[in-house]
């Protein structure tokens, strides 16, 4: 095989990328909802924000541009405000919904959350945590900088984000049996509230 040589080091940049990645974050929280809830055309195209936004950070790590952020420490700190800020107004909105159970209806057959909704949201769930750059850019970058084919590691991350992301996405929609319960809505939305609040307060305390 032409890449037999590279296939180590690429499976080693997916498993590394992939363990970091599958952690229940606020990305992956919201990806979940909206699979379960969008139409697939959202679906689509949030997934496909979410994993090219990913390749880009992992490509940046790589190239160096972790250096930049590493000597800019006050951008990271505006990102932590914002960033904090926005995922405490979304928990506090999910905790609302699982309070209110006339608000929880499947939504199978509904329209789904607006696509312009849905890309503000992932947008900011993406570019405005910190813990993106610290993950992708610094630790990805400076573990894949160790390696000796550090393009073909890189390779081996992004398509772990791909994989990731398509699986959550058009996965989820397995899930809609259940969520033909306004109960189960009421489970996801506290859960989706517990990780944005615990993510958003400990981003506010700098952890």
């Amino acid at each position: 095989m032409i890449f037999a040589s590279e296939l180590p080091t690429m499976l080693l940049g997916f498993s590394t990328g992939l363990a970091l990645i599958v952690a229940i974050g606020a990305q992956n929280a919201y990806l979940l909802k909206l699979g379960i809830e969008g139409r697939n055309q959202t679906v689509l195209i949030v997934v496909l924000i979410c994993a090219i936004s990913d390749g880009v950070l992992i490509v940046s790590g790589v190239a160096g541009i972790g250096a930049v952020i590493d000597a800019v420490p006050l951008a990271i700190e505006v990102m932590r405000v914002l960033g904090a800020g926005f995922l405490i107004t979304y928990g506090l909105f999910a905790a609302r919904r699982a309070f209110r159970p006339s608000a929880l209806v499947a939504k199978e057959d509904a329209t789904g959350i607006a696509l312009g909704t849905a890309v503000a949201t992932v947008l900011a769930l993406t570019w405005l945590n910190p813990h993106v750059y610290l993950d992708t850019v610094l630790f990805l970058g400076s573990v894949a900088n160790q390696q000796d084919d550090r393009w073909w590691w890189a390779a081996g991350a992004v398509i772990s984000s791909f994989t990731w992301f398509f699986a959550i996405g058009f996965g989820s929609r397995l899930l809609r049996p259940l969520f033909a319960k306004p109960g189960s809505w009421r489970v996801l939305d506290g859960m989706i509230a517990m990780v944005m609040l615990t993510l958003g307060a400990g981003m506010a305390l700098g952890s």
